[in-house]
């Protein structure tokens, strides 16, 4: 089976050496031909990767507005999110073998997009020397390449190890190494410090046109490594017209909490100390409140549960609601998870602050701020009503597609002037 590998490879390398030389003179001519104006040109664009429907999400909206979108992924293994080419690894040397093959059959295909986005510096799950290999020839065969900022990478760790980005973050909390970085979930976090991935990291970052951060984390994390002009925040898209809001009218007898775990992230997340802190709560408090924990379930029956409930618990280690925390508030539903006054302040929000925010950083915070929603329901309909207001004046996917509409303006008219 090895010999397959290598042949697969073989054939990789030649895919991306020997392109099609009347496509890259075609390419070139047309960046001669300065683009008007984006929001007026029809632009084909290719998402490749994803994570927790981000992109399929924001390609659809784009759709709505009236451009060309193509989303490769593999679902987010048993998350099964929806895409449009789908492109995953099995596991074993066959399973290798068969994910060289698809790359190179995929290839040719992936040319003439005016927009590229990758979701992560290691899009595809292969050696950073052979991941550079696909971004180069992205590059060389469409017409901009760009970073969807949504996760870890060097750049991200960098900026949380180096104690002046973060107060605390999933590798450090205050000094200290967090509880992440102290179990056994974070084996083979050393890689992103090895020569080729630094070395790869820094050709990557120096031949994007630009990224485009969807938390606050992400866009202090590549401030530090990218100008100002090429880099963005768009948010994390929601499609808030598919999304019913249950809006708390009354003040609930029991509150009914909602905690979903991810098995292989259940540290990562903080999700350890928040199932905790609300066993502990639900104890204390047994006539007044409850919890439904859910664990590895698929997307659309994780999201259908999420929705009978009052208060989702998200994440720890964030400055920042994430996807489930926000998909939770377009219900009604009030989010407890990270929400930062440098957070608030970066978004230009200053009234409208519905989350319940918790910090490693204080002992007994998770305990308190649970109890705190017990004793006080009573506000759970005002906060019910906040949380979807915060979501659609923030994070539509439509308000949240037109933010990459108009960093791909200024790139585009820039660079092809």
């Amino acid at each position: 089976m090895r010999w397959q590998i290598k042949l697969w490879l073989g054939l990789l390398h030649i895919s991306i050496i020997l392109p099609n030389i009347a496509f890259i003179f075609a390419g070139r001519f047309r960046k001669l031909i300065k683009t008007v104006d984006v929001f007026m040109e029809k632009l084909k664009i290719l998402f490749f990767g994803d994570a927790s429907n981000y992109h399929i999400t924001l390609a659809a909206a784009l759709r709505e507005l009236g451009h060309e979108t193509t989303v490769i992924s593999s679902g987010s293994g048993w998350m099964d999110t929806r895409r449009d080419i789908n492109l995953s690894r099995g596991a074993g040397l066959t399973g290798a073998v068969k994910y060289v093959a698809d790359i190179v059959r995929l290839l040719p295909r992936l040319r003439g997009y005016d927009v590229v986005h990758l979701i992560n510096p290691i899009f595809i799950d292969l050696r950073p020397g052979k991941v550079k290999m696909v971004f180069d020839c992205l590059r060389r065969n469409n017409r901009h390449v760009f970073l969807s900022a949504i996760g870890t990478d060097l750049c991200y760790v960098k900026a949380c190890y180096d104690g002046k980005t973060f107060r605390y973050s999933d590798y450090l909390v205050g000094d200290r190494p967090s509880p992440y970085m102290l179990s056994s979930e974070s084996k083979g976090q050393s890689n992103w410090f090895l020569p080729e991935m630094k070395q790869y990291s820094k050709h990557f970052v120096s031949h994007i046109e630009g990224a485009v951060a969807c938390l606050y984390e992400y866009y202090a994390a590549y401030s530090k490594e990218l100008p100002k002009d090429k880099l963005a925040y768009g948010g994390i898209p929601i499609d808030t017209d598919a999304i019913e809001p249950k809006i708390i009218t009354e003040t609930p007898d029991k509150v009914k909490f909602f905690i979903g775990v991810q098995r292989n992230r259940n540290v990562l997340k903080g999700t350890d100390l928040l199932l905790a802190a609300l066993k502990r709560t639900c104890d204390r408090f047994p006539k007044q409140c409850e919890m439904r924990v859910v664990e590895n379930v698929p997307y659309a029956e994780y999201v259908k549960l999420m929705s009978e409930s009052h208060v989702i618990l998200d994440q720890l280690y964030s400055y920042t609601p994430a996807t489930n925390a926000l998909l939770g508030m377009a219900r009604g539903l009030v989010a407890v998870s990270g929400a930062e006054p440098e957070f608030y302040d970066f978004i230009g929000e200053h009234d409208c602050r519905p989350i319940v925010n918790v910090s490693p950083l204080v002992d007994g915070d998770i305990d308190a701020k649970l109890a705190w929603i017990v004793e006080n329901r009573d506000k759970l309909p005002t906060l019910s009503r906040m949380s979807r207001e915060f979501v659609v004046k923030h994070n539509d996917s439509r308000k949240v597609a037109l933010r990459h509409l108009d960093f791909w303006n200024k790139i585009i008219n820039r660079n092809d002037a």
